[in-house]
């Protein structure tokens, strides 16, 4: 397995990861300076090359031993200046290795070149273990039937052949075993290094992911405390300011004055828990809004607002909070765009396996917003349940809110962002399954 990245640049990788640093100081030097290393084991096997190399001119005549001369170095060099390719080309040296010994045949004594060790020990590391073995059993092949080929025409002896193929079996023998086992040890611990590197990407995704989802919720959550508490204590301050009767303001401030206390102890106990170092941020809401306290709260403020139960309420946690938080944005909703409405009617259903919410007003007026918060918060709350919502105006001039949720919500995790339809901005954080029908809308 060929790679272009250098030593140096996982070293430096490996450091970020906050890995151990390897053992030795000679380790750590050639795995800083790979250019280094190279060029000192070049130079190592050229010098161990040439000498060997200056017997092949023994007993020639003047004219071919100059030649020769001139010739038998030059390819030594070459064949050891391409070391310098073994880490991004180990085939290139192999090679120039395997040719070498085959002009070594030719001499009238055995010699060889260390070259053949350190180019079988580069195959292994830097390509695969599997490639070493089947180049080095080729390589070994091709100078056997060579050498033999020289034996039977006479050229060389065979002794000669013979001592030729043994060197070059024990030499690359050697270089191949030593390369398979480091080079199994370092694609392993690459392997590892990789890994890690994926778990720290896919820990800072979740954390990203997390953060995001909590401030979807605490923004869902926050919007829906203040939006229906704004509304009903606007409501009780202009029937108060509105009536004569200094009995009926007296309640109506105080209703107001309970529900901005109410309000005010949820927001802090959000805030609260958000300022906690050394408490965990709760995954689900602290508690459920109660449907007939919502009711209640619109009675006071002089809305005729009924409720409707039928069946037993028996769901999560998570699903009666979302039918709480439903119907306080249903009704008010209908009590900031129905401000003359004479029934805000809701209605819960509970049967064995879901739960249906109706808020049915009329009076409606004025154009129906689709740039704030609640369409989006309604749609994720319903998402988030597992369950739909639709909103849209009925016959009889009404307008209906109607949620219908299971009374278990599935397991969640973070949705797919290529899942979110993007016709319209506004509407981009919908999650699938929830109704994209334009909701009576709240403040922005």
């Amino acid at each position: 397995m060929t790679t272009s990245r250098s030593r140096s640049t996982s070293v430096r990788e490996d450091e970020a990861l906050r890995l151990p640093r390897p053992p030795g100081v000679l380790r750590r030097f050639w795995a800083r300076h790979p250019v280094v290393a190279d060029v000192v084991i070049m130079l190592v096997c050229l010098l161990l090359s040439l000498v060997p190399a200056g017997v092949i001119t023994r007993g020639l005549p003047m004219p071919l031993a100059i030649g020769v001369a001139i010739l038998v170095p030059a390819a030594v060099m070459a064949a050891c200046a391409s070391l310098l390719w073994r880490r991004r080309r180990p085939l290139v040296p192999f090679v120039a290795a395997f040719v070498l010994e085959t002009g070594f045949l030719f001499a009238m004594a055995p010699i060889g070149s260390p070259l053949l060790l350190v180019t079988c020990y580069s195959l292994a590391v830097y390509r695969s273990s599997r490639t070493a073995w089947t180049s080095f059993g080729i390589g070994l092949a091709s100078l056997a039937a060579f050498g033999g080929l020289l034996t039977l025409t006479g050229v060389i002896t065979l002794q000669i052949a013979a001592n030729a193929v043994i060197m070059s079996l024990v030499l690359g023998l050697i270089g191949t075993l030593i390369g398979v086992n480091v080079g199994g040890r370092k694609r392993y611990l690459d392997a590892v290094i990789d890994r890690s590197r994926q778990l720290l990407v896919e820990r800072d995704q979740q954390a990203q992911l997390a953060a995001a989802g909590e401030r979807a919720r605490i923004a869902r959550e926050m919007h829906d405390i203040v939006s229906h508490s704004l509304t009903v204590i606007v409501a009780l301050s202009e029937g108060a300011a509105a009536t004569s009767d200094p009995t009926q303001a007296r309640a109506a401030a105080t209703a107001s004055a309970e529900t901005a206390r109410s309000a005010l102890t949820e927001m802090r106990a959000m805030l609260g828990v958000l300022r906690a170092d050394d408490s965990p941020l709760p995954l689900a809401p602290l508690a459920p809004t109660p449907p007939q306290e919502t009711v209640a709260h619109a009675q006071r403020a002089g809305y005729p607002v009924s409720l409707a139960v039928s069946g037993a309420a028996d769901v999560s946690p998570a699903v009666a909070h979302a039918v709480g938080r439903i119907v306080q944005e249903g009704v008010t909703n209908a009590m900031r765009h129905a401000p003359g409405a004479t029934s805000i009617d809701v209605r819960l259903v509970y049967a064995a396996d879901a739960v249906i919410a109706e808020i049915v007003n009329d009076g409606a007026t004025g154009p129906v917003g689709t740039s704030g918060f609640g369409l989006r918060g309604l749609a994720e709350r319903a998402a988030h349940a597992g369950g739909s919502i639709v909103s849209a105006p009925v016959e009889g001039g009404r307008w209906m809110l109607r949620a219908e949720l299971p009374t278990v919500s599935p397991p969640t995790g973070p949705t797919p962002a290529s899942s979110l339809p993007a016709a319209d901005p506004d509407l981009a954080d919908l999650a699938p399954g929830a109704s994209t029908t334009p909701v009576q809308e709240d403040t922005p």
